[in-house]
């Protein structure tokens, strides 16, 4: 044998991992500075990176997902959420980008609700209602990091414990966000809380996603599957009616992929008036509490596709309505209706006044999760 040969020969007798060839990467944590807020608390963030090109940053205000970025077909990487570009814009220009929301996602009617006999008051920050936890729900409140580790799946955890009466609602809650990223192009993120007293719960994420990268274009042109036969229609302050209504031969209907603007214009319709577009919870097909496909977006020129996949009963399509124009973004990008969609696994709206909805209540003793699972590839 030649030496070359001697040499291509030790490289095969240690596998494809020497070679470069369909080696499994290790995906890495990364934990650093992300600025101060304007009272001076610093703000830290932790990136999790995939070998795929694929990263997440994650920032301990609001245990928000501050930046996602995916390659599209070409390989071009690009970030796919909306946000800012420092910590204290998402206090002085909130808009939910991308953050950990509660102690009780969406909205509650006239901000009111009885539990075991006992009412309880919120504040109506969203017309007559309460709306993603009060004035100041878990979106704008400090997390801690409780653990940061790299590896086949990359993580952080961060955690956050709720007062006994914070914003009006019962029980000390603790509450855990865990961000996991793997070499599968898979983003998990898995919400974990324990109350002392029983309480109202529903957690979810707020990130609002443009698959073009960047804001290049807005969403109207993005294909959308719901894996969902039927909605929650709401009233005019976008309360739940308690109807569960089937979204055959209506705007709502996404079993098969449809352009966010094809009817999303349709003044035919009273829920599209009263959502000014699309505002409403849908109600995933298959079995609450199990990990099933609810949601698929894909962006023609870019080729970007996200699947979404739930245990939460419900899922609320939301396409930026309330977006006009007066923030700016990230790369001082004026962010206006359309130019992103919020896919928000949780329970339905205004569940504790609707009894026959999927309940939002946790007891002491019982550990509440919600579980997101975000895959992502380029076709």
């Amino acid at each position: 044998m030649t030496k070359m040969t001697n040499c291509l020969m030790a490289l095969l007798a240690l596998g494809p991992m020497a070679l470069g060839m369909g080696s499994a990467q290790a995906a890495t944590a990364t934990r650093a500075p992300f600025g101060q807020l304007a009272d001076g608390t610093k703000v830290e963030a932790v990136t999790l990176t995939n070998g795929h090109g694929i990263s997440a940053r994650i920032m301990t205000l609001g245990a928000t997902l501050q930046s996602l970025v995916v390659p599209d077909k070409a390989g071009n990487k690009a970030d796919i959420t909306l946000g800012y570009d420092n910590a204290q814009d998402y206090l002085s220009h909130p808009d939910y980008f991308g953050a950990s929301v509660g102690r009780y996602a969406n909205r509650i009617a006239k901000g009111k609700f009885t539990l075991d006999g006992k009412s309880y008051t919120l504040a109506t920050n969203d017309g007559p209602n309460s709306l993603h936890g009060g004035l100041k729900g878990f979106d704008k409140r400090m997390w801690a990091i409780e653990s940061v580790s790299s590896g086949p799946e990359a993580s952080v955890t961060l955690a956050y414990t709720s007062a006994d009466g914070e914003e009006g609602f019962p029980g000390e809650l603790k509450v855990t966000a865990t961000y996991s990223l793997n070499e599968d192009n898979t983003l998990r993120l898995q919400y974990k809380a324990t109350t002392s007293k029983p309480t109202v719960l529903n957690l979810t994420n707020h990130s609002y996603f443009n698959l073009s990268g960047n804001d290049a274009r807005d969403v109207m042109g993005n294909m959308v599957t719901l894996h969902a036969a039927r909605f929650t229609p709401v009233d005019a302050t976008l309360i739940p009616t308690g109807e569960r209504r089937a979204v055959a031969g209506t705007p709502f209907d996404f079993r098969t992929p449809h352009r966010v603007g094809d009817r999303i214009r349709d003044g035919r319709d009273q829920q599209i008036r009263y959502g000014r577009g699309y505002d409403h919870n849908f109600i995933v097909d298959g079995a609450a509490g199990t990990l099933r496909p609810a949601a698929v977006v894909e962006d023609p020129v870019s080729g970007r596709v996200m699947q979404i996949s739930v245990t939460a009963p419900g899922i609320q399509f939301y396409t930026g309505n309330f977006l006009d124009g007066t923030f700016f973004g990230k790369n001082s990008r004026a962010y206006r209706q359309g130019d992103a969609i919020c896919l928000e696994p949780g329970v339905f709206p205004d569940s504790p006044n609707h009894p026959d909805f999927p309940t939002a209540r946790l007891n002491p003793g019982q550990t509440y999760t919600n579980t997101i699972v975000y895959k992502f590839s380029a076709k």
